[in-house]
């Protein structure tokens, strides 16, 4: 099927679109008037450490925001993200640290661990979508099942015992640095740059392919895209995989970060900080419009909101009030575009 083929939906009402450009602009001057209060009134808010801090805690919210985001253009929700990089987390050094099968080389047995870590978290991902599909369940329910089963599979991996570690050519993922300035800037952390690639890929995928029309083309109307010929099950099976691929990745980088590995709490309560990146960020969670630029935005939004309540002495339990607000808000936005 070409492009063409995937006819964009017919213009929405002005109010709509200007409703739209309000909640797009408003995000961004949210970010902007953020960062122009921390300048002014948060101490040592433009030092490189809390650059760091900050883009490092965003990083992994961002990278599970991103298959987020295409999950829910579609009109569904992915609640097992959190479980899926627990999974993530376990496998990999139970590969890695030799306990399965001894892999004699270090940077083989790395590769073969991230590879299989990633790809298993995939394959769960696709076990979400094909519930969804193959027996129509409601995407909340049909991935609720492995946000509960997911982590006691992977508490079974582990026996529930913690896994550390110390290993440098793993935990480059979560603790390498590229482009450091000597005695200036130590440099930009890795996930830093996977986040930035993942996103640039992300929004040109959704943007320029026909993937990403036959996505948006689902999350606006699946029974029209069913007629014009998109292969609405597929597609839905691979944007699950897509997710639990993102969610495996960022398992990786948490438990590289952490040097060690948790079942109990890699990924605890991810899924609810990148569903509220995506809301923030102007993704409608009907589905038919997505913006990972947006989900960028919105990550960054919530992880300063925090930053700034605890800098500032707030307790943490306010801290996350304030981000049940701005989801509030968004999803408040979102109902007032469609009415």
């Amino acid at each position: 099927m070409s492009q063409a083929q995937i006819q964009a939906p017919a213009a929405p009402p002005a109010r709509t679109n200007a409703l739209a450009a309000v909640m797009r602009y408003s995000t961004l001057g949210a970010l902007i008037a953020l960062l122009l209060f921390n300048v002014l009134f948060t101490r040592h808010f433009l030092a490189m450490q809390t650059l760091d801090v900050n883009l490092t805690q965003v990083a992994t919210i961002v990278i599970v925001g991103v298959g987020m985001t295409l999950v829910i253009a579609t009109g569904g929700i992915d609640l097992s993200v959190g479980s899926l990089m627990a999974i993530s987390g376990a496998i990999a050094p139970i590969i890695f640290l030799n306990k399965v099968v001894h892999i004699g080389e270090v940077h083989v047995a790395v590769a073969v661990a991230m590879i299989v870590a990633i790809l298993l978290a995939g394959a769960f991902g696709w076990f979400n979508g094909w519930l969804i599909t193959r027996f129509r369940i409601q995407p909340i329910i049909a991935t609720l099942v492995l946000f509960v089963a997911g982590r006691g599979i992977a508490q079974e991996m582990t026996n529930g015992s913690l896994q550390p570690f110390k290993l440098d050519t793993f935990q480059w993922i979560g603790l390498g640095r590229v482009f450091a300035i000597p005695d200036v800037y130590r440099g930009v952390p890795i996930q830093v740059i996977i986040m930035l690639v993942m996103v640039a890929a992300a929004a040109w995928m959704l943007k320029r392919s026909l993937f990403g029309r036959q996505i948006l083309a689902i999350g606006g109307n699946e029974r029209a895209a069913r007629l014009a010929g998109v292969p609405v099950a597929p597609v839905k099976r691979w944007v699950y995989c897509i997710s639990g691929l993102c969610a495996g990745l960022a398992g990786l980088v948490v438990i590289a970060i952490n040097s060690s590995s948790d079942a109990n709490q890699v990924g605890l309560g991810m899924e609810l900080d990148a569903i509220a990146a995506v809301a923030v960020g102007g993704t409608l969670l009907s589905g038919g419009r997505a913006t990972i630029g947006g989900t960028l935005i919105g990550a960054l939004i919530i992880q300063l909101v925090r930053y700034t309540m605890l800098a500032n002495g707030v307790p943490d339990d306010v801290a996350k009030l304030a981000k049940a607000a701005l989801i509030v808000a968004a999803v408040w936005l979102q109902g007032q575009g469609r009415a």
